[in-house]
């Protein structure tokens, strides 16, 4: 044995090297705990993922037994075998038609109070509940919600061949009308508290996650907004803490004109409709709706 190997058994305490041994090993099985407990994570929120995003059942009933007069329940085949449920108010001769798409959580049942102010304004009315929400069938992802929308949309253009479309969106129904308005020739499109896309929202609140290649349904309304070739009305209240009114602003930043924007000072989410928005508004749904105007007659 050397000197100095000599010298280091006779100044090292006996087990000491497997203390220092075991230390090691502890040190080293904090981060790759941590590790293993993120990966846990990941694994769980794809998934869970849908469940933070949707939020199906809910209220069912229909519309006479909410009080609404004009409208009836109707049942719509989706192009993948679903059946959805829509409250459809047919349009006065000659009036055009506005399709709501409403926000969640929310069934039809909590959002009739929007369907008579758009009646009374002298359009049709179509709202629907998305698959999997109310009696609805199915589970909801990005496109079968999307494959809801047209549906529906089809549903009218049949009923109501002559009339002009508008969409409606309300929060989470914004992505779904946007989306919409690229797949089907809508004359307008209204957006109330939109946002730029459902996966900006993950990142701007959720845990510290890869969302851009976790998340399956992005709903990423800023990439599809440009595509629209039609007048856009965006409202939003700039003390919305559901969706900030920066989601809004980047939407409208990529919409392309015709465009407008109504921001309410001090209204919460939703609540600019309530806080000065609501005449503009059906304002413009009713003029994207009109008929064109007739030729002059040359006799």
């Amino acid at each position: 044995m050397s000197e100095i190997s000599r010298n280091w058994d006779q100044a090292t305490p006996r087990g000491s090297g497997q203390f220092i041994a075991k230390w090691w090993i502890a040190l080293l099985g904090v981060p790759a705990l941590a590790a293993f407990c993120y990966l846990c994570l990941v694994l769980w929120f794809v998934v869970h993922q849908r469940d933070f995003q949707y939020t199906p059942g809910g209220t069912s009933g229909s519309p006479e037994a909410v009080g609404l007069e004009g409208f009836a329940e109707v049942y719509i085949a989706t192009e993948d075998g679903e059946r959805i449920v829509g409250w459809w108010a047919p349009p006065p001769p000659g009036r055009g038609v506005v399709l709501f798409l409403h926000g969640t959580p929310s069934t039809l049942p909590d959002t009739v109070w929007r369907l008579p102010e758009l009646q009374k304004n002298g359009v049709g009315v179509m709202a629907i509940d998305y698959r999997g929400y109310g009696s609805s069938t199915g589970s909801p992802t990005e496109l079968g919600i999307r494959a809801d929308a047209r549906a529906a949309f089809d549903f009218i253009r049949t009923a109501a061949p002559t009339s002009r479309v508008a969409v409606f969106g309300e929060s989470f129904g914004t992505g779904v009308a946007i989306a919409l308005a690229r797949e089907r020739p809508v004359a307008g499109v209204l957006l109330n508290a939109p946002y730029a896309s459902v996966l900006r929202l993950f990142e701007l609140r959720g845990p510290l996650l890869p969302y851009r290649w976790l998340l399956t349904d992005k709903f990423d309304s800023e990439a599809l907004i440009g595509g629209i070739g039609v007048p856009v009305m965006i409202l939003h209240g700039t003390a919305d803490s559901n969706v900030p009114i920066t989601e809004a602003r980047r939407l409208y930043s990529a919409a392309r004109e015709p465009k407008t924007m109504i921001e309410v000072e001090g209204a919460g989410h939703l609540d600019a409709w309530e806080v000065g928005a609501r005449e503009p508004a059906i304002n413009a749904l009713v003029a994207w709706t009109a008929p064109d105007p007739q030729p002059p007659s040359t006799q």
